[in-house]
């Protein structure tokens, strides 16, 4: 069974979900450039890898108990020696524990001096939160702007921070950025919202080299129904990020047309 969305499905954004579409997302953009870019290029799947704690607002040894209803007794084996008997009890708190994240990323490299051409990011939940993820993303990502390398980076998330670009007064579902390192700063940037189709792009390579379209729409539908997500997902209920007050509406119309409700 298809996804009843035309364009990005809100329930995939689960943070149940989304690990496992975006490893799909990976491969099959991967797998699909790969015959139209050779044989000049080649694409490589690389891991960049960081220690979280998971829950970055929690802090550790930082109690906030206050001792007091203390009580006196006297030794019996000491006379007139008074000795303290606290009245607090322990209470049970939580600490951080440190979490090793990989998080996959694709490299368009030249056959033969392996230089990278192209970087594609598909953002991840701890991409757009303050903590390690974020900012062991904004290192890349600052790096690969102030390189020769292109950057392609695909937000189909909705929570969370957008990454910074100026020039964009417009709040979207989504977006796609694409910088071309001949053009910089200019860029392109693909914003869109729920009820669009994801727009098609051209994947940046060196000046005058054919450029390919990535179709994330036709990719997310083959991942789709492979993963037998119309399974998993009961469209019954409403997911777990929360919708606009006009994209409820939007929602709740779409899927009791499609009988889902």
């Amino acid at each position: 069974m298809p996804s009843p969305f035309s364009g990005m499905n809100p329930y995939l954004e689960d943070p149940i979900l989304w690990p496992g579409i975006h490893g799909r997302l990976i491969v099959a953009i991967a797998d699909s450039l790969s015959p139209q870019l050779r044989p000049k290029y080649f694409v490589a799947i690389e891991e960049r890898i960081y220690q979280t704690t998971g829950d970055d607002r929690l802090l550790v040894g930082i109690p906030d108990v206050i001792i007091k209803n203390s009580q006196t007794v006297v030794n019996p084996k000491i006379p007139n020696v008074a000795v303290a008997v606290s009245a607090v009890e322990p209470k049970t708190v939580t600490v951080p524990i440190p979490e090793t994240v990989k998080e996959r990323y694709l490299e368009v490299r030249k056959v033969g001096t392996k230089e990278v051409v192209t970087a594609i990011e598909v953002l991840s939940p701890k991409n757009k939160l303050p903590g390690e993820g974020r900012d062991a993303y904004e290192t890349k990502r600052q790096r690969v702007l102030g390189s020769l390398t292109n950057l392609v980076e695909i937000d189909l998330l909705r929570g969370g921070e957008p990454m910074l670009v100026f020039g964009d007064g417009t709040q979207n579902d989504y977006r796609i950025l694409v910088s071309r390192a001949e053009n910089r700063p200019q860029s392109d940037l693909y914003a869109f919202n729920l009820p669009d189709a994801i727009p098609t792009f051209p994947l940046p390579l060196r000046t005058d080299d054919s450029e390919p379209l990535v179709d994330l729409q036709n990719l997310l539908a083959g991942i789709y129904d492979r993963g037998s997500y119309d399974l998993v997902i009961d469209y019954s209920q409403q997911p777990v990020l929360q919708f606009s007050e006009e994209n409820v509406v939007w929602v709740d119309a779409l899927l009791r047309y499609k009988r889902l409700r």
